[in-house]
């Protein structure tokens, strides 16, 4: 058996390159302990091309400034964590209470609007369209907006195909036999569902306003990877699209601080929800 070339390290030159290409395109910090995951991110592509190394992608891209490249190796590095109703408790905090309250303030024009800033595959997206068909919204004119920066993750949300590993996190088994159909191996999400969402590439540090206005924005776990400065931009632009008492969901794990000038923190049904002055 013929042993294995361990992968040439990022040299330190490289490294910075990497760090700065991928803080411009998409404002996602990487600190300087994340050999590991570029190494493993960033193979494939290097494979795809026929390089050597990861260094010879860096002075590929270095010399030419191929976008395409770019762009993909920006998108081999966000995160696409997700799943079926992630965080219970919002989705019991949005049927409690968010619900009840626009079936009353918007029985006249019955329009609802949502937003999932980080959308990836679309679960999130698609959970929310079920709880609002199992809440009785099923009339109602609904529009659920779906964004990424990856286009290779929305091109799968726009699909709705899911692996069976994907629908076993986090999806209730009446819901996977009302509301999907097998194909395959994997399972194909409802027309109906499908047509309430739409997805598309926008860069969440752009100017969002003219986006809303929306009822309930999820921007779960991706102020993370974002410094001080560009997740209080992006927060503020959030804040322009939502109605006036709006709600806003970040991820478990994130904080919102310095921004009481636009939200109000409350705990709502066990979630920490951010609803817009």
């Amino acid at each position: 058996m013929t042993a294995q070339t361990a992968p040439a390290e990022i040299r330190a030159d490289h490294y910075r390159f990497l760090q700065e290409h991928v803080y411009a395109q998409s404002g996602i910090v990487l600190e300087g302990d994340k050999h590991y995951l570029f190494e493993c991110r960033l193979a494939p592509i290097v494979r795809q091309m026929g390089l050597g190394s990861i260094n010879d992608l860096c002075a590929l891209l270095m010399a030419t400034r191929a976008p395409e490249v770019g762009r993909q190796v920006v998108e081999a590095m966000t995160t696409n964590e997700t799943y079926f109703f992630r965080d219970p408790a919002h989705y019991d905090a949005i049927r409690k209470v968010l619900l009840p309250r626009l079936r009353q303030d918007r029985g006249d024009v019955k329009k609802l609007r949502f937003w999932s800033a980080a959308s990836s595959t679309g679960q999130e997206a698609y959970s929310l369209a079920m709880a609002l068909l199992e809440d009785g919204f099923g009339d109602w004119n609904v529009q659920i907006q779906g964004t990424d920066f990856s286009s290779a993750v929305l091109d799968r949300a726009r699909e709705g195909k899911y692996q069976q590993i994907e629908v076993n996190r986090g999806l209730p088994a009446s819901l996977l036999v009302k509301h999907f159909r097998r194909v395959g191996v994997d399972w194909q999400i409802s027309e109906t569902l499908r047509r309430m969402a739409r997805f598309d590439s926008i860069d969440l540090r752009a100017n969002m306003r003219a986006l809303g206005p929306f009822d309930l924005v999820f921007c779960r776990n991706v102020m993370i990877y974002f410094d001080a400065e560009t997740k209080r931009k992006i927060l503020k632009e959030i804040h322009g699209t939502l109605f006036r008492g709006g709600w806003l969901l970040l991820g478990g794990a994130e904080t919102a601080f310095g921004i009481d000038e636009w939200f109000d923190k409350q705990s709502i049904e066990g979630a920490t929800v951010y609803v817009a002055r």
